[in-house]
């Protein structure tokens, strides 16, 4: 697989103001609009092995959150789940978006839940979604020991010291089987977490899994009872949220739509594209 650098992704992007913070979007194609949400800790970038597929027969959305990618990172700043989800709220209705499918990965995924919590009195109908690996429950998200401490009090002190060999080797952990992750993806993801001194931001933008606890309810209760199709396309060997994820799904989401990947870790889009696009009917 030929990796678009990032700065081939952003040449074909553009930017726009929000909030008074610069935000970095891509909107291509036509068709039925398709919303992809991006995951922590890279970007919009992470969709590219499947963005020309995609663009093919969709017209494709998707942007940098807050705090990621090209998008602007501002500190102090109190990241929020909810924050981001306005955020994408004012994107679709930027783009005249009444209608829309929703694809979303890990981060993305609880973006997604409150997009849904959201609904039916939302200006943008959400009409289906797909769901790659994420935490949708708090109690099945086994973060990396890299994630914990710097979520904890040493998290500003450590990410002023971390680098592209800490990062790789956490990336490495969660990577699966089908194929190694090639050098040339984790120096673009990181390029994409160091952008803007972003490394900086990591520790306030990791108050998600504490925001997840606190809103579990609001956030399974969305995804438990939806009405509109769910598909989850999960990675089955990645170490957060892999195939003991997908067990509590089928507990807990009455009648489970799910796909299962075997040998594939955090990142399905980005390890197995093909296997991603054929489960995206």
């Amino acid at each position: 697989m030929q990796v678009v650098p990032p700065e081939a992704w952003r040449e074909r992007g553009d930017t726009f103001a929000w909030r008074d913070h610069s935000i970095f979007y891509r909107a291509e194609g036509s068709g039925d609009p398709l919303l992809l949400i991006h995951g922590f800790p890279t970007a919009s970038w992470d969709f590219f092995p499947i963005w020309p597929a995609l663009v093919a027969r969709h017209r494709v959305l998707a942007l940098d959150m807050l705090g990621f990618g090209f998008s602007a990172k501002p500190r102090p700043h109190r990241y929020s789940i909810f924050e981001q989800a306005d955020l994408f709220e004012d994107f679709l209705a930027r783009e005249q978006v009444t209608r829309v499918t929703v694809l979303a990965h890990d981060y993305g995924v609880t973006v997604a839940q409150e997009l849904l919590a959201r609904q039916p009195g939302a200006a943008a109908r959400i009409d289906r979604v797909y769901l790659l690996n994420g935490g949708l429950f708090p109690e099945t998200h086994r973060a990396l020991a890299m994630q914990k401490l710097l979520a904890s009090p040493v998290g500003p002190l450590l990410a002023r010291v971390s680098s592209y060999r800490t990062f790789a080797s956490s990336m490495r952990r969660i990577w699966g089987t089908v194929r190694p992750p090639d050098d040339t993806e984790l120096r673009a993801m990181w390029q994409l977490v160091s952008h803007a001194e972003g490394a900086a931001v990591l520790p306030l933008l990791l108050r998600y899994m504490e925001e997840r606890r606190r809103n579990r309810s609001r956030w399974v209760g969305a995804l438990t009872s939806a009405t509109i199709p769910i598909r989850l396309i999960n990675g089955l060997v990645d170490p957060i949220s892999g195939a003991h994820m997908v067990a509590r799904y089928r507990e807990l989401v009455p009648n489970p739509d799910v796909v299962e990947l075997p040998g594939v870790g955090h990142y399905p889009q980005v390890e197995a594209p093909d296997r991603v696009l054929a489960a995206l009917a």
